[in-house]
């Protein structure tokens, strides 16, 4: 096993003003009202572990694709990559809940070739439909053997804020921490053709510590 992906605190900044907010409302609350202050602290409790960002040990594998978020596999299919030439491409999609670890990171050592984001819907990030019509936030990386692996951040339900920190020409490795998405939502992962897909729909899984993937291992040259 690899060493922990990045050092970060184990509560994401993202939400320290959301946590702060909170706590000092609930000490008013109880300072005020006494009894009356016990919702306050369920909701400061509910804060305190939706942005909990516990270190991830990465699996050792060259060619292997991590999961770039806890939850659940709801898609694992061929199909087209409308980030990057609409190329074929094995779909592998990850649905966080209100109470998954929301930080996301990378799936592979890479490049960042692109970064886009798209306006859009707030439909349930479960369906089918939310992986084209919500809001997202697209990411392109090349491997260094050329791979090119798209992991795109969809906003969901409650979903109101995708984060992404990372810019085109950066390099990435393996369970870097890349990004985060608010209060619900999923992420789309699209392969290369010929990558063998290491989940089933219903999988739990988890952000670098679940394998994904397994990338095909090139014969010549990079991929196209």
């Amino acid at each position: 096993m690899n060493k922990p992906s990045y050092p970060h605190p184990v509560i994401a900044r993202e939400g320290w003003p959301f946590l702060a907010g909170i706590v000092v409302i609930s000490i008013l609350v109880t300072i005020w009202y006494g009894w009356a202050s016990i919702p306050f602290w369920v909701l400061s409790l509910f804060v305190l572990q939706f942005f909990r960002d516990p270190p991830r040990l990465a699996p050792d594998g060259e060619y292997n694709v991590l999961s770039p978020a806890d939850g659940r596999i709801v898609v694992v299919q061929e199909t087209q990559d409308p980030y990057h030439e609409n190329r074929d491409a094995l779909k592998i999609s990850v649905f966080m809940n209100v109470f998954n670890v929301h930080s996301n990171r990378s799936p592979v050592d890479g490049q960042v070739l692109s970064v886009d984001y798209f306006g859009g819907k707030f439909f349930n990030a479960a369906l089918d439909k939310a992986s084209l019509e919500n809001e997202r936030n697209a990411m392109v990386l090349r491997t260094r053997h050329g791979h090119i692996v798209t992991a795109v951040q969809v906003a969901g339900l409650v979903a109101k804020r995708i984060l992404c920190y990372a810019k085109p020409g950066d390099s990435l490795y393996h369970g870097q921490r890349y990004g985060f998405i608010r209060f619900g939502s999923r992420v789309d992962v699209y392969l290369p053709k010929g990558s063998r897909p290491r989940v089933a729909i219903g999988d739990k899984v988890s952000a670098t510590s679940t394998v994904l993937a397994e990338l095909p291992v090139p014969e010549a040259g990079p991929e196209a």
